[in-house]
């Protein structure tokens, strides 16, 4: 989890605004506490980057509260209770003392206002997200353990787990989050609810269900969160494709099990990341959710030949599409679709490299399908080798470097990351004496593959061709 326990937390860490508002709120006949996640992080010796504020305060009387204080104010969480706010360079929120409850069927919480302290925390996620600080006095407020629990690893909820799932059933997603994130065991009773109540998951909207899982993926312990969501079923419903992974091995085992091989591609691309200057910066959820997904075309294309042997055909393909649609069904942007999915569907090309060697022109459309993803798909290259056949993954591995070299060779001299035909649109209509059109397009291509097969030719010669090709095909 990292940090170091502290008996209390040190007021230099605190933010001098949280303070400051504090005493405003005791000034104008009001509670206001520092709750959640900024006092977990407190004591676990980390910086407390989002300031959140409990208060027996209703959102009108927080507006009056800071007034003539706040830089700006924004509103957009009234309905829940939350008055949001700047002072200087930080944020702040604000919520009334509050309680949020789902009907069976709704999607959305309904939200009731409350008026004590104790039955906020009580009513929060975990315990360790159930402490307080009353300011500006820095009473701590830990009914229910947190601090306890922090120190021992372990999640828990401050009542019946069943009781707080039924509450939000995103809890059961930030648990395995938390279980990323903090490297956190969850206690066995609430392991249970999960698995008991885990369909329930299905009436909180994409969107949040998205968000929790991209924290889950980018913590320090990926691989434990999904296990969690795996092992309670809560993936069954919302990343089925990952559960399924879970082929039933051969008597001869003949083949790894994919299940647990997707694991270690996801934790060994994590540790494959960069700093926060270099091409692929940690955390990346683009290269580490490819890793997990990179191989969940298995199940629909596994065959069995005559002598026993398996093999997954095109699965990187079916993989690719897979992943797109359930990332759609996921809310994603069009743009981490994208990237994803063709990760998935790349992260075979480079097999058979090491054996056959690939002509200068292989190596230029393999940067060019990567495109923007060169730099992932490498890593995700490397991360997809799990064999404990030493001398296999030295040969895979000098293999790859070679080519990372090819690569850096071709690409200072041919300047590859850009590789375009050498006429444009325009060049190719005037020289045909077409108007736009298909058979532009079919020009455009031909002179691409003209490019990548052959390097450079030069304008007269790239014409030539051109005008060649329109007497062969046109």
């Amino acid at each position: 989890m990292g940090g170091t326990m502290t008996q209390l937390p040190d007021i230099d860490a605190i933010h001098p605004a949280a303070l400051d508002l504090g005493r405003r709120f005791a000034d104008a006949g009001h509670e206001l506490s520092l709750v959640g996640g900024p006092v977990r992080d407190l004591f676990l010796g980390r910086p407390a980057l989002d300031l959140d504020f409990t208060t027996d305060a209703t959102p009108d009387q927080t507006l009056g509260v800071v007034a003539g204080w706040a830089d700006a104010v924004w509103e957009i969480g009234r309905d829940f209770g939350t008055i949001g706010m700047r002072r200087g360079d930080v944020q702040l929120e604000v919520t009334t003392y509050r309680a949020e409850a789902y009907d069976a069927d709704s999607r959305k919480p309904q939200v009731a206002f409350g008026t004590s302290l104790d039955d906020d925390l009580f009513r929060r996620d975990f315990t360790i997200n159930a402490m307080a600080l009353r300011l500006p006095g820095l009473e701590l407020v830990d009914p229910h353990g947190g601090v306890k629990d922090l120190h021992a690893r372990v999640l828990r909820t401050p009542g019946a787990p069943e009781d707080s799932f039924s509450d939000d059933p995103l809890r059961m997603m930030r648990a395995a989050r938390f279980a990323s994130q903090l490297d956190v065991e969850v206690a066995p009773e609430v392991r249970a609810a999960m698995t008991d109540m885990a369909e329930r998951i299905a009436i909180v909207s994409a969107e949040r269900v998205r968000d929790e899982l991209v924290k889950l993926i980018c913590g320090r312990r990926p691989r434990q969160g999904v296990d969690l969501l795996v092992g309670t079923g809560l993936a069954a419903v919302v990343l089925p494709e990952v559960p399924a992974l879970q082929l039933e091995t051969d008597e001869h085992h003949r083949h790894k099990d994919v299940y647990q091989h997707s694991l270690t591609v996801l934790e060994q691309a994590a540790e494959l990341e960069s700093g926060p200057d270099g091409p692929v910066p940690a955390p990346d959820f683009a290269l580490r959710f490819a890793a997990l997904m990179h191989d969940v075309g298995k199940p629909a294309t596994r065959r069995f030949g005559a002598d026993g042997a398996v093999s997954f055909r095109h699965h990187e393909v079916v993989g690719a599409k897979l992943t797109a649609k359930r990332m759609r069904a996921l809310r994603f942007d069009n743009d981490t679709i994208r990237t994803v999915s063709r990760l998935v569907e790349l992260h075979m090309r480079f097999y058979g490299y090491g054996d056959a060697g690939w002509t200068d022109s292989a190596v230029r459309r393999y940067v060019r399908d990567a495109g923007e993803c060169l730099e992932r798909l490498h890593r995700l290259t490397r991360a997809d080798v799990t064999s404990r056949n030493r001398r296999k993954v030295a040969r895979l591995s000098a293999a790859y470097d070679d080519l990372e070299q090819r690569i850096t060779e071709l690409s200072a001299r041919e300047e590859l990351d850009a590789v375009r035909p050498e006429l444009d649109g325009q060049q190719i209509m005037a020289v045909l004496g077409v108007p736009p059109g298909p058979v532009v397009g079919q020009a455009y291509r031909f002179l691409l593959d003209l490019r990548l097969d052959e390097g450079e030719l030069g304008p007269e010669e790239a014409e030539r061709r051109l005008r060649a090709w329109a007497a062969d095909t046109l």
